[in-house]
């Protein structure tokens, strides 16, 4: 019997399957952060390792050959964000990790926009491996989050 989890994401799209992996990139990055407030290295770099570990995936996944510039604009995100977490977890530091947690956030709400958008027809929906070199874009409407949490390779995301 698998967990409620594994149940919750029974039937999801390939968004919302990314939007999951983001979401899971955020919980170990407040896990992390908490770790951090409690002096607790051990459980950091657990966090921080399994935070990397989504990273990774998603890199590893991204159809460099039919995404284009959007496949290498995520590309950068994801070797910046890398860049991030390591950082914020070699200093312990709580601001670098909020930080870290805003730019997935903010990629993280774009490819939530695109899940809305996409039809609801089955035969409508592209598959996984086009959506993960799709372009995240911003939610309309939204503008600037007054943050400064856009590094070099994530200002190709606006929010």
């Amino acid at each position: 019997m698998g967990s409620y989890r594994e149940h919750a994401l029974d039937g999801a799209s390939a968004v919302d399957l990314v939007v999951a992996l983001y979401d899971g990139i955020i919980r170990f990055l407040y896990a992390a952060m908490e770790a951090v407030e409690r002096g607790n290295a051990e459980e950091r770099r657990a966090a921080v390792k399994r935070a990397l570990d989504i990273v990774l995936h998603l890199q590893a996944r991204l159809r460099m050959d039919v995404g284009g510039k959007p496949a290498q604009a995520l590309s950068e995100f994801y070797a910046s964000i890398f860049a991030q977490i390591l950082q914020a977890s070699q200093s312990a530091s709580k601001p670098k990790f909020e930080h870290a947690i805003a730019c997935v956030r903010n990629v993280r709400n774009a490819w939530r926009q695109v899940a809305r958008e996409i039809p609801i027809d089955a035969g409508a929906q592209p598959s996984a491996g086009r959506l993960l070199t799709m372009p995240p874009r911003s939610p309309a409407g939204s503008g600037s989050s007054g943050r400064e949490a856009d590094s070099a390779a994530s200002s190709n995301w606006t929010a």
